[in-house]
């Protein structure tokens, strides 16, 4: 494993760092690719941006993903990118590479929201969320979608996206990679899709656990129609949502990124992970933990404030916001109360000292916080560094 880590670190896209990624890089990208490659525009964003769509193989098991479906969600596309990259430069991995080649016909979107990945923003030029937008299909965005999933016609389909860093598992660890297998009706029933679907799941909840033990979740698979990855499964064809979560320190997703392209590498098995088929089943995929809102990026505990006797915990988050091009953290206060129930990323027990936040003794919700001194000593380096 280490070994093809190894190639993975000497070909990854360098010019895809960070989170703020937007078609013009990802154009600068495809362009590299060789003649394996066929890139083409199926259709425009809301804003007359061309999507483009990259297909290559030739195999008999047709595979269909897309990418930042929300224009904020970036890191499913940097580990999309350099997997195509690994197919053009596999080095050592030529074999595995070739036979990817014969088994598959893969067909991906790197980027179905242009309009949203320039602005930073969730929601497409409209402001449609265009993952309740499956039914409807009144964005443009999502008809290009829709339009190639039935002349595509997939055996397979990957849904990818990013999750906030507010969501962790029971044992208090973060959830750093989620997957579900979306329900394809309001009872959740195991279709021949879904089982399929979860298998997979299963295979590399697995290979994971050699880099992130415990720090793997499972989705909430309540069924709503209007999101793309139950539509799909509804179709019989077994759809995976991938979710790149929060690595303790990696605010740029970088460490994340990673761990989705071995995801990769293991859904279309290109990896020697050892996962026998019979742990591989559904009642394995229920063992996979749920994940919950259940983490903030910054708790503050025993804090005194003021004239006030108790001691609080001040939880904070950071609000990612767009300037000059680059993703700005902005820490905001998010919840305050008395032994929070909740967990933080950065955790820190300042013992009943005196805080000031931005010179007040006071901790407001939403207040973006510009500075903080313990005990008259100013700790906000220290405590915000990300």
């Amino acid at each position: 494993m280490e070994a093809l880590l190894s190639v993975y670190r000497s070909t990854f896209k360098t010019k895809l760092r960070g989170r703020y990624i937007t078609l013009n890089m990802v154009r600068d990208v495809l362009d590299e690719l060789n003649s394996d490659f066929h890139i083409s525009h199926p259709g425009v964003s809301e804003n007359d941006q061309q999507i483009p769509m990259v297909k290559i193989g030739e195999g008999p098991i047709k595979v269909f993903a897309w990418s930042q479906m929300h224009g904020n969600e970036s890191t499913t596309t940097k580990a999309l990118l350099d997997f195509l990259n690994f197919l053009q430069h596999p080095e050592s991995y030529e074999e595995e590479a070739s036979h990817f080649k014969k088994k598959f016909t893969f067909c991906c979107i790197p980027m179905l929201n242009p309009d949203g990945a320039a602005a930073y923003t969730r929601e497409n030029a409209n402001g449609f969320d265009l993952n309740r937008d499956a039914q409807d299909l009144s964005q443009k965005e999502s008809q290009v979608l829709r339009k190639i999933f039935d002349s595509f016609q997939p055996d397979w389909c990957l849904n990818l996206h990013d999750q906030r860093s507010i969501y962790g598992l029971k044992e208090g660890n973060p959830a750093i990679i989620t997957f579900l297998a979306p329900s394809a009706n309001k009872e959740k029933s195991i279709t021949p899709s879904r089982k399929q679907a979860m298998e997979k799941i299963v295979k590399m909840y697995h290979m994971l656990q050699g880099f992130i033990p415990n720090r793997v979740g499972r989705y909430d698979d309540d069924f709503n129609l209007n999101c793309v990855g139950d539509t799909f499964q509804q179709t019989d064809t077994p759809t995976i949502l991938f979710e790149a979560g929060h690595y303790p320190g990696d605010y740029q997703r970088e460490k994340t990124r990673e761990l989705i392209f071995l995801s990769y590498l293991s859904f279309f098995g290109l990896l020697d992970d050892k996962v026998e088929a019979k742990t591989c089943d559904t009642s394995h995929y229920f063992n996979i933990p749920e994940n919950k809102k259940s983490f903030l990026d910054i708790i503050i505990r025993n804090a005194h404030f003021g004239k006030e006797k108790a001691l609080i915990d001040i939880g904070i988050q950071y609000e990612e916001i767009l300037k000059d091009n680059t993703i700005l953290f902005t820490p905001k206060i998010e919840k305050t109360g008395k032994d929070l129930a909740l967990f933080g990323h950065n955790e820190i027990d300042v013992v009943g000292d005196e805080l000031l936040i931005n010179s007040h003794k006071i901790a407001d919700i939403g207040v973006e916080i510009k500075s903080i001194r313990r005990n008259g000593i100013d700790f906000t380096e220290d405590l915000l560094k990300n």
